[in-house]
């Protein structure tokens, strides 16, 4: 008697057996989605380095030099292979898009959250939402039909040039950080804004100095996460930036992005050529950069907590 009592005891119960089930493939999951991460970076990583281990491209020269021309040696007799005027093009258009989006996010936000819900979750949200849906093909086409001309228009030149793209990424990274900032906003507790109205601050002085600097780190990781958006888009901006690999010196000549080289030249090269190794490397590079705005983000969030 006491034996079978023991036994039913120490045998794993149904639920039990199904928690140890969720969790074994929860791991395997897990282990699943490291492995193909490991396995796309050491590809991509592979092939990129390719350019300066198989190809001897020195590697300062790929990043400080400005001329990019694979068929033409330069005078020490190897292909011109410079991404500094690419480099220079992505993180200029990138953040000239957040420095523009940014208020217009922030802006929207408050709206939603501190001065009227229920119009920002009737009326705002669907048109965020909206945004978030539409595909990179069609804010390039808008921005081929309708930037371009009007960048032409007023600013001159071309049209096509780095002004244009960062209009075009204006608009395709705003719905991100707005939804990511209301969300700062709304994780505030409802009683910082209550003992701020008890001191007597007025609604505008909780809003900018309770509120906002509450939400400052959300804030902060909203506009990084809009950053990395923008610096790996590709086909819209490679519709309108005019996709000339030079040094930018002009808001409306036209320049490249990495992403647009990427684009233009990835379908038009052989595999194990310089040409596509360069391609790698600049598609490595770009990887990277993600890694770093990633890194970024943690850093941001790591402090949010600790405030």
């Amino acid at each position: 008697m006491h034996d079978e009592i023991r036994e039913s005891m120490l045998k794993k119960s149904k639920a039990a057996k199904r928690e140890l089930f969720g969790k074994i493939i929860s791991g395997l999951a897990i282990l699943l989605i490291i492995a193909i991460v490991a396995s796309i970076f050491i590809f991509v990583a592979s092939k990129g380095i390719a350019t300066f281990t198989t190809d001897k491209i020195n590697l300062w020269d790929f990043l400080s030099k400005t001329v990019w021309n694979l068929s033409v040696k330069g005078a020490n007799g190897q292909p011109e292979v410079g991404a500094l005027a690419m480099i220079v093009g992505s993180f200029v258009v990138t953040f000239l898009a957040a420095i523009l989006a940014t208020p217009f996010a922030i802006a929207a936000a408050i709206f939603m959250t501190e001065i009227s819900k229920k119009t920002g979750r009737k009326i705002l949200q669907p048109v965020i939402e909206l945004l978030v849906g539409i595909p990179s093909v069609v804010y390039g086409f808008i921005g081929l039909t309708v930037v371009v001309p009007m960048v032409k228009a007023v600013f001159g030149g071309t049209g096509f040039g780095i002004l244009a793209g960062t209009f075009v990424l204006f608009v395709m990274i705003l719905p991100t950080v707005t939804s990511m900032t209301v969300d700062a906003l709304n994780s505030i507790p409802s009683d910082y804004r209550s003992a701020s109205l008890a001191l007597g601050a007025t609604r505008w002085q909780t809003i900018y100095k309770v509120v906002l600097r509450a939400a400052m780190p959300g804030i902060l990781t909203a506009v990084v996460f809009g950053m990395a958006r923008a610096f790996g888009e590709a086909l819209a901006v490679q519709m309108v930036i005019g996709n000339a690999i030079i040094m930018p010196n002009s808001l409306v000549t036209p320049a490249a992005t990495l992403t647009s080289v990427l684009t233009m030249g990835m379908g038009n090269s052989v595999m194990g050529t310089l040409s596509n190794n360069a391609l790698w490397s600049l598609g490595l590079l770009l990887l990277l950069m993600s890694l770093l705005f990633n890194v970024v983000i943690r850093k941001i969030a790591k402090k949010g907590g600790k405030f």
